[in-house]
């Protein structure tokens, strides 16, 4: 079987894989006669079918890991505009509560408009809450309770 006579594809050069490939088979090819050829590609396929299938199975995982992270990460978001959300109204509630109620209890109109306010939107909006919060916060209503027992009634 000389080289000339047979129908052995010529290596493409824009693929250097498929190139490299065919230099290798067209090598062998001529090392060894077509039936040892033949028994060593034979002998060599299943170790490439186990291959192939390990290749699939390791994209198949890479896919799934793909997709649950975007779930993680469509949940993640979901949590973060809802507090964004709950942030919002909670803070346009208080804002009017507190204004409502300062010309009636100015003390509970501070209070509502104060640290708690601050307080409260940082735990919705930026999920987090800090010592020196929750001290202002009991320090803001011990005062306006303080202040509360001292204030006088309104003239009526």
């Amino acid at each position: 079987m000389s080289p000339e006579n047979s129908a052995v594809p010529t290596p493409r050069e824009d693929d250097p894989l498929v190139s490299a490939g065919l230099k290798i088979a067209m090598e062998w090819g001529q090392a060894l006669d077509a039936d040892k050829l033949k028994v060593s590609l034979e002998a060599l396929e299943p170790q490439l079918k186990r291959e192939h299938q390990l290749r699939v199975k390791q994209l198949d995982m890479q896919r799934q890991k793909h997709e649950a992270e975007e779930r993680k990460d469509k949940r993640k978001h979901a949590a973060r505009m809802t507090g964004m959300i709950v942030g919002a109204v909670m803070g346009v509630a208080m804002l009017g509560a507190g204004v409502y109620t300062v010309k009636d209890a100015w003390w509970l109109g501070c209070l509502l408009c104060g640290p708690v306010f601050i307080a409260a939107l940082k735990i919705f909006v930026l999920r987090r809450s800090d010592k020196y919060d929750m001290d202002a916060v009991a320090q803001a209503t011990k005062l306006s309770t303080k202040e509360a027992g001292q204030a006088q009634p309104p003239p009526v």
